[in-house]
């Protein structure tokens, strides 16, 4: 029984050998050793991930110190007869962790729609008969038969190849479909490039094959790139490891607090010990924001709405705050930086070069002469130049494809888009393809091989038989020994038009010659009429054409410090030509995947920040990169729209898959996907990620204070052995209605105008940097003298300890709210119309909280829930002059920091070392 190698390189081997290694044979396996293969290989198909069960997805949610602490307090309150206090607490801690359950949920299919691309049924030859079969039964040394349109479903060594072409964009990067052979090529060559192996997934574009199985499922190219992908550690988001950071020392110090605190209580002022454990579960629950997840989580789905809007779909959540510190976006070239419709853009004639206008698949554009003085040129007039015509004209006879508009009113090319951009060509010329070719009929035709490389076709041009060729420019020159001019034909200069072909190379082209010659009266071509004799007529230069708006774009990512690094499978010099005309910075030179193989992840993680283009790159290759831009601390986003960008977008802090052309395997690996297929989109997402950032770092710098004003006052009142200024219940009532309602409107806040002129933000500066904790600790201070000022008071006139609280509670919560005003900018003033009324979303977001507060005080079950009273006119007054004075107070202190941070620039003006996390962020 015949073993599988590991990674045997089948490419290098013959035909016969391969056979003779698989132990197989040209008219295909007995069905009794082929049920035996199957038993030892296994099934043809992609080893299945282990499915989370949901109540274990459930219970990871509370998985957290701050989730586990709300828990806890809620059983305690539930043991001490809180009833209300544990079913409030409960409710909270179940709507952030059924959030969690939801959103993870969709992020387990990646390797189930890998599984959908191998193909269902597969043609063979068992006992010297053909069969179909399903695909997984296949096993190697089968023989499988492709013809055109088929899906390969297994890795195949090809033992027979009649004009086949295979479209492997999605596994390797190739722009246009590949040519395959019988031959064996180098050990040592690409995946790309190994035209002796139709690899599983692939698809025939054209022609019809016999090959060999020599792999089957994870064993297969897309296997491996399955295995991967299951292997990859996915990375948490910034913000996500920020919040889990500050969650974990919030609550080791909170906890600390209320033990410190229930201790003294306990201890030195003789209070019963369930009072005071009472009043450290009540500490907690004050001090603990429980509403920021939520808030948290608001916010960015307020970004996924509005990136939807851009044609940016989120797939997960926290990936829209990761695209705000986005430093790097590794981006795939065909279909993503270009528009993956090769056009031609010049053409070489004897008389000297021509450019011709206009990108993509629609007939617009002219012809000019080409030279430096080109944008004054006015178009060439075709009446006037023969050769131009008559080279467009044989193009166009010499040619399968065809160009329609179809119902949406788009241009379509059916057929190679290779040979559709010659169609184009002629048409901006005025030359109708279907017109030529009626009046001149095809008699015969010589398809195009990969082994000839060249097509020829036979038609009549005024009453001659003429033979017109179309191939690869160092095969036509063999075959040519003249070339026409407009004074007639002349000898050839061989090593003249080398220089034009690599000219046309060297910018990044496809370069393909045309010829033809004169041939007597024949019933059938075969290669002996077109291998000599032929005249040469020129050279065209095709470019699958960058994206337009992806030049801009590029230049806003440079403007905003965001790096964009090519990792194609198209060859160097290409990949470096596009890499210049998008405007790359680094395009000195390019790495091939050969080169990344060479090297130590040292040496990688070295080389990465000073090369923008990697060409001829496998997915491992690509995996690497980005590993080794993370290892350099780098944030970084992988567009990809095939295969084998899968494991990468999976690495990626940011995946990013296309919505029109990428495969759905990409798309479930990724976190985003662009619904326009426009890099452009990227750079829109990443100033909507800037800005959901900013005002979730305003929003927790809102609400903590508010957490610490009621931890505080509690703890303030243990320590003093007084009496409580606000209960926990009243503390949640709080936290919840500021969180809903004042947290909420920071969420809508209008971008910073220098979003995209800042650099990346520092993913390892912490989310409250100094300046905003002296913010929360100063506001807290300010609303704890107000808060516990105001019941201390009330209690001492009105004795009544109902009413002392109302006005405790309606004085942070007012005091909140003239906060949020001052929380719309961190260091600017308020004190302007602007900036008082500039946010509509504030001002309804303090009506609903008036709304709130107002039903809290008067409603008589409110007042027997939370155990508060009515309060008068004059209450009114001074909760409202509070509110007003910490206003003012923190405008005050805004201006003392200006103020500061001005006359330290001037005294270091050569400072800037301090870093992103600790600069204050002023709108």
């Amino acid at each position: 029984m015949p073993t599988q190698p590991p990674r045997l390189s089948w490419h290098a081997l013959s035909a016969d050998e391969a056979l003779t290694r698989l132990e197989s044979r040209p008219e295909g396996l007995a069905t009794e050793a082929a049920a035996e293969r199957l038993a030892e290989h296994g099934p043809n198909q992609l080893r299945e991930q282990a499915a989370r069960p949901w109540w274990k997805r459930l219970l990871e949610q509370f998985n957290n110190l701050l989730m586990m602490i709300l828990i806890v307090a809620a059983i305690a309150s539930l043991a001490l007869g809180h009833r209300l206090d544990a079913l409030a607490i409960v409710g909270v801690v179940t709507i952030i962790a059924l959030i969690g359950f939801v959103q993870e949920g969709k992020a387990e299919h990646a390797l189930e729609s890998i599984r959908g691309m191998l193909s269902p049924q597969a043609k063979v030859l068992r006992d010297g008969h053909r069969q179909t079969v399903p695909a997984e039964t296949l096993v190697p040394g089968d023989i499988v038969l492709l013809e055109s349109g088929d899906r390969v479903p297994a890795d195949l060594r090809l033992l027979q190849a009649n004009r086949l072409r295979t479209e492997e964009a999605a596994l390797t990067g190739e722009s246009v479909a590949v040519d395959k052979q019988t031959a064996p090529v180098a050990e040592a060559t690409d995946l790309a490039e190994r035209s002796s192996m139709a690899y599983a997934s692939t698809i025939v574009a054209q022609g019809t094959a016999q090959g060999v199985v020599v792999a089957t499922g994870i064993e297969t190219e897309i296997g491996r790139i399955s295995e991967m992908l299951r292997g990859v550690e996915k990375l948490k988001t910034p913000l996500l490891r920020q919040l889990d950071r500050a969650g974990r020392v919030l609550a080791i110090f909170i906890l600390g607090a209320a033990v410190v605190t229930a201790a003294i209580g306990a201890f030195v002022h003789g209070q019963p010990a369930s009072e005071m454990f009472m009043a450290a579960v009540g500490l907690a629950v004050a001090a603990i924001p429980e509403g920021l997840p939520a808030i948290v989580t608001i916010g960015l789905a307020l970004g996924v709405q509005a990136m939807a809007r851009r044609n940016a779909i989120i797939r997960r959540l926290p990936a829209v705050e990761t695209l705000g510190s986005i430093s790097t976006i590794f981006t795939d070239k065909t279909g993503t930086l270009t528009r993956n419709e090769m056009t031609a853009q010049a053409i070489w004639l004897p008389e000297g070069e021509i450019a011709v206008t206009g990108v993509g698949f629609a007939p617009e554009g002219s012809f000019l002469p080409a030279g430096d003085g080109i944008a004054a040129c006015e178009p060439l007039d075709l009446d006037n130049h023969h050769a131009l015509r008559h080279f467009l004209k044989v193009g166009v006879l010499c040619n399968d494809a065809e160009l329609a508009r179809d119902e949406t009113g788009l241009w379509r090319i059916h057929g190679d888009p290779t040979e559709g951009a010659l169609v184009v060509a002629a048409a901006k010329a005025g030359l109708d393809a279907g017109t030529l070719r009626g009046r001149h009929d095809r008699h015969d035709a010589i398809p195009f091989e990969s082994e000839r490389k060249y097509m020829a076709t036979l038609h009549e041009v005024d009453g001659q038989p003429t033979l017109m060729v179309k191939g690869a420019p160092d095969r036509l020159l063999e075959m040519c020994h003249r070339v026409r001019t407009e004074a007639g034909d002349a000898e050839l200069d061989p090593s003249e038009w080398e220089q034009r072909i690599h000219a046309l190379s060297a910018r990044g082209l496809r370069v393909l010659a045309l010829a033809e010659k004169p041939i007597h009266a024949t019933s059938e071509l075969d290669e002996t009429h077109a291998e000599e004799g032929l005249v040469l007529l020129g050279l065209v230069g095709l470019l699958d054409p960058p994206r337009e708006e992806a030049i801009r774009a590029v230049e806003r990512c440079l403007s905003a410090g965001i790096r964009p690094i090519m990792v194609t499978g198209d060859h160097a010099v290409t990949a470096l030509a596009i890499a210049r005309q998008l405007g790359f910075a680094n395009t000195e030179r390019a790495l091939t995947g050969r080169d990344v193989e060479a090297m130590s992840d040292a040496e990688l993680e070295r080389c990465i920040d000073e090369v923008d283009v990697f060409a001829r790159a496998a997915p491992e290759h690509k995996l690497r990169l980005v590993r080794a831009m993370q290892a350099r601390g780098g944030i970084c986003a992988m567009t990809g729209d095939g295969v084998n960008d899968g494991p990468a977008l999976k690495r990626a802090d940011v995946g990013v898959a296309m919505g029109i052309q990428g495969t759905e395997a990409a798309k479930e690996a990724a976190e985003m996907v662009l619904a326009d297929d426009n890099f452009a989109t990227i750079v829109g997402a990443i100033e909507e990620g800037r800005k959901v950032y900013d005002n979730i770092r305003k929003t927790v710098t809102f609400l903590l204070p508010t957490n610490g004003a009621q931890g505080l006052a509690i703890m303030l009142a243990v320590l003093a052995g007084t009496q409580l200024p606000i209960t926990p219940l009243q503390a949640l009532w709080v936290n919840m209605v500021v969180a809903v309602t004042l947290g909420l409107a920071l969420a809508f806040e209008k971008g910073e105008e220098n979003l995209m002129r800042r650099r990346p933000r520092d993913p390892t500066a912490a989310l409250l940097d100094l300046f905003l904790l002296w913010r929360v600790a100063f506001v807290s201070l300010l609303l704890l003298i107000a808060v516990f000022g105001m019941f201390s008071w009330l209690l001492h006139v009105e004795g009544d300890e109902p009413v002392a609280r109302a006005g405790a509670v309606n004085t942070l919560v007012m005091g909140s709210a003239a906060y949020l005003i001052n929380s719309r900018y961190l260091l600017r003033s308020n004190l302007s119309v602007q900036g008082l009324f500039g946010s509509r979303p504030v001002w309804i977001a303090i009506g609903l909280v008036l709304v709130l507060q107002l039903a809290w005080t008067y409603l008589p079950f409110m007042q027997a829930v939370f155990d508060s009273a009515a309060l008068g006119p004059r209450h009114w007054l001074l909760v409202v002059g509070c509110s007003i004075a910490l206003f003012l107070v923190v405008e005050l202190e805004k201006l003392l920091l200006r103020r500061w941070t001005k006359t330290g620039t001037r005294k270091r003006p050569s400072d800037s070392a301090r870093t992103r996390g600790s600069t204050p962020r002023t709108q």
